[in-house]
């Protein structure tokens, strides 16, 4: 190959000059290698396996010609240039390359020296390996705009077998702007496997490399047994780099709602509000609406600020329009800092109740907590020393300083602060044969102060609670020949905590979940309004398999022992009937876990009586593959009226998602209540999927809730024209052509 380093317009014309054709004659007459043309820094390269300077002053490179100036990349059959007029006679077929995103292929053009303007015929231009517009003719103007004349645009891919797409847009003209990235439509027609079904004048779209625009997005048709029938229509309006609205009205026959979002980023963090107004027949106000608001921002000195807020016009809005599923309104603005030693956090929560049976006045309605934990590590007794430091206080909106019907015997609108102050020494070493000690020694302050009493609480109290645990840990080990490792650790745990607990409300401790989690507390309430005291002692196993093929199996059990059973001041049981605790020896606690190499985890855990009776069972399973997705969930708790549960809990949750076909995905959800022989919830969907559209149908049945008695079915359709995106989406969903 015979190069020369010039600028391709330079280069050209002085093809004429002595001493440089006989370079491009050596080449022709060798007949196999090519000439290159090219300049340095900005410029231009050629290579063609045939480069003639005619009389005329024209250069015509044929065979193979090859051309890229300034991120373009031209390949064509031939090119003739014109140094008089300096543009470029094209013969095709002609393929331009502009960055990494456009692909122009044509069969014929003319173009100036820079590849910026110029016309090109029978054009085809490829938007991001997504997009594609076909024309008859193409002009190009600036190197920015592309007019494309009779042209037809899909994101669908053609086959040659006469066949149209799927869906395609037929346009009059169309202009790409590439600086700005968009697509304007002049006479469009929306067309559905050839047939025309929707007409537009004017149409603008984002081009697939544009990820946020301002314009509308796809539509979702739905109906509702209690909404009735509308349509939503979300509009996306792009207000900068860094915020974005979308208004989303939504109509229907009994509802006139108007739905909105707002995001915005900063340089340290983000913040998101959406929310809803509706103008219907189905609430006491003409008026009615919500708003969720959710942010987190990072801080000086690794603080982090977040915040979540839920407001409701009314106790049944959310459930109606199916916004939001919890039936308790949780917001909260929370400051924290977490570091390897050291823990500050402090959040004021407030409660609102949706549930009929609950009263708002008589819930902990605002609730406030701030804390602090050091860990530091003295040389001089070795071991670790915790400093904690913990303020909590609720309020409820009500007055009352006297016990309403209910199984408690506190003051119904009582209002509780406490102050927490502990410190803990932990050491460890570690024995002979392998066995490892873990001793505990601590101290704590507890300080409370009772607003509304009454005559069952005092209204204030303090206590100083010490404590110690010893415990010992055998882990085992064994591998066996076939590369299966066995590990087995047997655990035994005794601890004394000194003092009694106070005759004051238990406000921190109404639900106590005993598993492994806690199995070696200390003590297993979650609040220091109430501790385990006296002696008790623990003790469990704990088996785990590993196999070189990717099975794992785990399976524990243990139980907790007490010198005396927890009791109240008034002398009633500290711990309920369903928390596993209660009495001298709690159930027995048994969990186990199988996780197989082709996806499937099954997950089981328990306590069980003296006579092996169930008090709490729960178990799951999950299956994931490349087809399928498929979760189960069953759990059943024994009644308990100490924590609302007049009657048996049993129920099951199923959800899961089959794709059974290329293109084709079936999905189903089902909740239902075994106790009460009553379905809660159930669902299905399906959805069609190619590389240029998405069809999604779904169909729910919601059953009464605490917070509303009517039972809605929602039936939905959303269509989505895939492309336009600036994430093409999983390209196992691409269509074939067969031959």
């Amino acid at each position: 190959m015979i190069r020369l380093a010039l600028p391709l317009a330079v280069a050209i014309a002085l093809m004429a000059v002595p001493g440089l054709a006989p370079l491009g004659a050596r080449a022709q007459d060798g007949g196999a290698e090519p000439t290159a043309l090219r300049q340095g820094d900005g410029g231009a390269f050629l290579v063609a396996d045939d480069v003639r300077l005619m009389p005329d002053d024209k250069l015509v490179a044929s065979g193979n010609v090859e051309v890229i100036h300034e991120g373009r990349r031209l390949q064509a059959k031939s090119i003739t240039y014109d140094s008089k007029t300096e543009h470029l006679s094209i013969e095709g077929p002609i393929t331009l390359r502009e960055g990494e995103t456009t692909l122009v292929l044509a069969d014929a053009a003319e173009l100036d020296r820079d590849m910026r303007n110029g016309l090109l015929t029978g054009a085809r231009v490829v938007l991001a390996s997504q997009v594609q517009m076909a024309a008859n003719t193409m002009t190009r103007v600036n190197g920015r705009y592309s007019q494309l004349y009779k042209t037809a645009v899909t994101s669908c891919r053609i086959c040659e077998d006469g066949r149209p797409p799927i869906w395609q847009i037929r346009a009059r003209r169309a202009i790409h702007d590439e600086e700005e990235r968009q697509l304007y439509f002049h006479d469009a027609q929306l067309r559905v496997l050839d047939v025309p079904v929707f007409y537009l004048p004017r149409l603008r779209l984002p081009d697939p490399t544009l990820e946020r625009a301002t314009g509308f997005l796809f539509p979702t048709i739905s109906n509702s047994s209690l909404l009735g029938f509308g349509v939503k229509v979300p509009y996306f309006i792009r207000i900068g780099d860094h915020r974005d609205l979308t208004l989303t009205p939504f109509v229907t026959t009994k509802t006139r709602t108007l739905e909105f979002r707002y995001r915005q980023a900063f340089a340290n963090g983000d913040i998101s509000i959406r929310g809803a107004l509706s103008n219907d027949d189905l609430g006491d106000d003409d008026i009615r609406g919500y708003m969720i608001a959710e942010g987190a921002f990072d801080l000086r000195n690794d603080f982090e600020l977040t915040f979540d807020i839920k407001v409701a016009s009314d106790d049944s809005y959310l459930s109606q329009y199916n916004y939001y599923g919890q039936e308790r309104l949780d917001s909260q603005i929370a400051i924290q800092r977490v570091r390897r030693d050291e823990f500050i956090r402090g959040a004021v929560t407030h409660f609102r109740s949706q549930r009929r049976r609950e009263s708002n006045s008589t819930l902990p309605s605002l609730v406030g907590n701030a804390e602090y934990e050091r860990r530091v590590y003295p040389g001089t007794i070795g071991g670790e020393l915790r400093f904690s430091t913990e303020a909590h206080s609720h309020r409820r909106t009500s007055d009352l300083s006297i016990d309403g019907p209910d199984l408690d015997p506190w003051a119904d609108g009582r209002d509780v602060t406490r102050l927490t102050v502990s410190a803990d020494w932990l050491r460890n070493w570690t024995l002979g044969a392998g066995v490892l000690a873990e001793f505990r020694a601590g101290l704590a302050a507890d300080s409370f102060q009772i607003a509304q009493a009454g005559i069952t609480s005092r209204s204030s109290a303090s206590q100083l609670t010490p404590s110690t645990a010893m415990r010992l840990r055998w882990p085992l080990m064994k591998t066996t020949t076939k590369g299966v490792t066995h590990m087995i650790e047997p655990v035994a745990q005794l601890s004394w905590v000194g003092g009694s607990n106070l005759n004051i409300p238990n406000d921190e401790n109404t639900r106590i979940e005993f598993d492994e989690g806690n199995l070696f507390a200390v003590s297993r309430y979650s609040g220091p309004d109430r501790r385990e005291r006296g002696f008790n002692a623990a003790y469990g196993v704990q088996w785990t398999r590993l196999a070189p093929k990717g099975w794992e199996t785990a399976l524990a059990f243990g139980q907790v022992v007490r010198d005396e059973p927890e009791v109240e001041p008034n002398g009633f049981p500290s711990f309920t009937r369903s928390s596993g605790l209660r009495g001298k020896f709690s159930d027995v606690l048994l969990a186990g876990q199988i996780r197989t190499p082709g996806g499937l985890t099954l997950t089981g855990r328990g306590l069980f009586d003296n006579d092996f009776e169930a008090t709490k069972a729960e178990a799951r399973a999950s299956w994931e593959s490349y087809r399928t997705e498929l979760s189960a969930t069953y759990i059943w708790l024994r009644n308990d009226p100490f924590e609302d549960r007049a009657e048996d809990a049993s129920e099951w949750s199923i959800s899961g998602s089959y794709r059974f076909a290329r293109h084709w995905t079936a999905d189903a959800n089902w909740r239902y209540d075994v106790a009460r022989d009553f379905e809660v919830t159930s669902g299905v969907g399906l959805t069609y999927t190619n590389e240029c559209v998405s069809v999604a149908l779904d169909a729910s049945r919601r059953f009464t809730t605490s917070s509303t008695r009517d039972p809605t079915t929602d039936i939905s359709l959303t269509v989505s024209l895939r492309g336009f995106s600036a994430n093409a989406g999983e390209s196992s969903f691409t269509r074939s052509c067969r031959n």
